[in-house]
């Protein structure tokens, strides 16, 4: 999915990463159909000057990422030493899953990932979450460089 590089528009891409957060973060409370909730979202909750090119980014960021929730969910186990995805904060989980999606299934440039989620986690989480997506989603997307697959490698350590 390719859009403009102008800044209103990456404001617009922004607003779409943060739409997909809450549907990531609904449908992980609710467990709600995708196509169900991202209706829902829209009909409700959605910025209503969001253009319809930046809605279709932000659902198919929420069901791109569902649809591929395990192995997007491996990839992040990966760099995640003791630290299981469950137990990872709702919001900080999301971020790492919608981000893993985009490195994997989209064409925007991994460095452009990341600051877009670390951005959104400065919004909807903590400092310290903001530290913790920066070094899983850094180390993966050296994996990735490096062509490496998601199986168990040296990994980014945290305590839970």
């Amino acid at each position: 999915m390719s859009f403009d590089k102008s800044g209103k528009n990456s404001g617009a891409r922004r607003k779409a990463r943060e739409s997909a957060l809450q549907m990531m973060f609904s449908a992980d409370v609710v467990g709600e159909d995708a196509p169900v909730l991202a209706q829902a979202y829209w009909d409700e909750l959605g910025d209503p000057e969001l253009d319809e090119k930046s809605r279709q980014f932000a659902d198919g960021l929420v069901l791109g990422a569902l649809r591929n929730k395990n192995v997007i969910d491996d990839r992040i186990r990966t760099r995640a030493e003791h630290w299981r995805i469950e137990r990872m904060a709702i919001v900080d989980r999301n971020v790492l899953r919608l981000a893993v999606y985009e490195f994997l299934f989209e064409d925007t440039p991994h460095t452009v990932v990341i600051n877009e989620a670390l951005e959104i986690a400065r919004r909807f989480s903590t400092f310290e979450a903001t530290q913790f997506i920066n070094g899983i989603l850094d180390a993966i997307k050296i994996d990735l460089e490096k062509g490496a697959p998601a199986t168990k490698q040296k990994t980014h350590s945290i305590s839970s």
